[in-house]
């Protein structure tokens, strides 16, 4: 699969990211509102995120990862700046 990355990344965020694969949590959208998505990590713990990048059509339900160190979030097809709300 092809992923996108926003425009709103910046390269420090890129770096992060690549040089700590792991410390992306993985998680289900449990609410979108706007720039708002509350995210259920698969550790039990709730983290609600402000989306920076471009409107991403994000549906409850679906599957995410964040990065909490770099701000990003993987959603559908594409990679985005997020930052806990």
């Amino acid at each position: 699969m092809s992923r996108t990355i926003s425009s709103t990344v910046h390269p420090i965020q890129r770096c992060m990211a690549a040089s700590n694969p792991s410390a992306w949590w993985d998680g289900f959208v449990i609410a979108a509102d706007g720039a708002t998505v509350t995210v259920v990590l698969l550790n039990g713990a709730t983290t609600e995120l402000r989306v920076v990048g471009p409107a991403v059509d994000i549906a409850m339900g679906e599957p995410v990862s964040y990065h909490p160190v770099a701000e990003l979030l993987s959603a559908a097809a594409i990679t985005t700046t997020a930052r806990a709300a």
